[in-house]
């Protein structure tokens, strides 16, 4: 395929690189990658061992050493280089990760889009790190505090967005004046391995140091555990499951480091009876079908007041109905594979286990077989009537179905069930009603990191911090002020007189 040979993706091919230099270890393993769409080979990659693993971290440090000095908007014109450099790779790395990993070309170019959105983001950020003056109870003396480089960030991503949240960790990182580490997903290192490359051309115009930009593709039990274990590096962002955040969180804790979490999302829709339907069904499809159920901001349950329910429920089954699945890269399709056969399992898994606690699917929930479909990995997104206390409504399938949830009397019985689950990212209700909206998005409505209004779960921006709360991990990524995370705060205290107050009115006299 073209857009690999432009990107430089090789037959075989090396998975990690501290910036120009790739390391050639060929012993460690090999992962051969397939996708999705077609099940087709498309290239295999070496895979990192232990000690390449601490080679690369030893030019980072030094990369870091560096980095830390160079004035964060000078580190700042390197970001907008590299997002210069994405534009020219846009169509092909879109490609890239809608053939590796499964999602539609539109979401792939999408995702490499938001990529370069970061980059300008970031780079506005690089001058407005800002500290905070105080004012000191101690006479002639002056307050404040300030914010420095961390180190080096270790960056964990998820198969289900190859390449985006790197750029929404990297971009933030490097601005801050820090080093960075990635190690992808396994089922998708070919467009990790791309960026990658696509860097490299700015790391080579700017003479910029080894390490700065590093890549590591390896087990997770050998690697992976490495990473999580290493005091050379402060902060670990990772994007996962629950349980995988949970093991990594504890883990990194033990040696006081710290991490973001961006885990598992059980996101709901609530419909009051003052809902616009033309408004609310395309936005509640896209989110429950959109990357094939795949994000962790997809639409799991739509919490529906009884006296709209029958509407809405016809509504939605008409709208499935009129869904085409098949491959991504036809812009026709609205709906792609899952990764891979493992994830065609957990959600035929669900559907029996919704089944046995009393659910009903409503439509869809077959896996696609035929000329198309010859991947194994394709099934038509499911339409479940569900209660929310059902086990298998409480936890986070990844892939496409929706639970289809009735509730009576005011929207405070839907936010209470909207809340009722572990999981705390994206939310959003679809009201007229300016009470309604308003009770959703004060301290007694969502729970989650995101509360929407009118408009669906998934497809947050860039300009807004992002992350969840309760097992969702807490973390916050991307805009805002999440660049805080990847900085350590110092306060300083100057006294610039001739006396030595101390605080609290405390004498000490010598």
């Amino acid at each position: 395929m073209d857009f690999l040979k432009e990107l430089g993706i090789e037959e075989k091919n090396f998975g990690s690189s501290t910036g120009l230099d790739w390391v050639t270890t060929t012993d460690a393993g090999e992962l051969n990658i397939y996708s999705p769409v077609d099940g087709k080979f498309i290239a295999s990659v070496y895979l990192a061992s232990k000690d390449d693993y601490d080679k690369i971290v030893e030019k980072s440090q030094e990369a870091f050493k560096y980095w830390r000095t160079v004035p964060a908007p000078k580190r700042g014109e390197i970001v907008r280089q590299i997002g210069l450099e994405l534009r020219k790779y846009k169509e092909p790395l879109g490609s890239l990760v809608s053939y590796e990993m499964g999602k539609s070309h539109q979401e792939g170019l999408g995702e490499v889009q938001e990529m370069i959105d970061i980059c300008d983001f970031a780079v506005g950020q690089s001058r407005q790190l800002y500290g905070f003056t105080m004012q000191s109870e101690r006479p002639q003396h002056r307050m404040y505090d300030q914010y420095h480089p961390l180190g080096i960030v270790g960056i964990i991503t998820a198969f289900n967005f190859p390449v985006a949240v790197w750029a929404w960790n990297a971009m933030l990182a490097t601005v801050a004046g820090d080093a960075n580490l990635w190690k992808p997903s396994s089922k998708v290192p070919l467009s990790a391995i791309a960026v990658q490359k696509i860097i490299a051309n700015v790391i080579k115009e700017n003479n910029l140091p080894e390490g700065l930009f590093s890549l590591v593709v390896g087990k997770g039990s050998s690697v992976g555990e490495k990473l999580l274990n290493d005091e050379r590096i402060p902060l670990v962002s990772i994007t996962g499951s629950i349980d995988i955040g949970r093991h990594a969180a504890q883990t990194v804790a033990k040696r006081f480091g710290k991490t973001i979490l961006e885990l598992g999302g059980n996101n709901a829709i609530i419909m009051t009876p003052e809902a616009d339907l033309k408004m609310a069904i395309p936005a509640i499809v896209f989110g429950a079908v959109g990357t094939a159920g795949q994000r962790c901001t997809t639409t799991r349950r739509l919490i529906v007041h009884e006296d709209i329910y029958d509407k809405v429920k016809n509504s939605l089954i008409d709208a499935y109905s009129k869904l085409k699945i098949g491959n991504p890269l036809d812009e026709n399709n609205h709906v792609g594979p899952l990764t891979d056969k493992a994830a065609v399992a957990l959600f035929k898994d669900a559907l029996k286990r919704l089944e046995k606690e009393g659910g009903k699917v409503l439509f869809g929930g077959e896996v696609l077989e035929g000329e198309g479909y010859e991947s194994g990995c394709y099934v038509r997104p499911a339409l479940c009537e569900a209660e929310n206390h059902y086990e298998i409504v409480q936890e986070e399938t990844f892939a496409p179905i929706l639970y289809l949830i009735k509730y009576k009397g005011d929207v405070k019985n839907a936010i209470e069930l909207h809340n009722n689950v572990v999981q705390g990212l994206s939310s959003a209700i679809f009201t007229n009603n300016l009470r309604e909206a308003e009770m959703f998005l004060s301290a007694e409505g969502s729970d989650c990191g995101i509360a929407n209004v009118n408009i669906g779960t998934s497809g947050a921006e860039i300009g807004g911090a992002f992350g969840g709360e309760k097992h969702t991990g807490g973390g916050r990524e991307s805009g805002s002020d999440a660049w805080k995370a990847y900085m350590r705060r110092q306060t300083n205290t100057i006294n610039y007189g001739t006396t030595l107050p101390l605080a609290q009115g405390i004498k000490f006299d010598i």
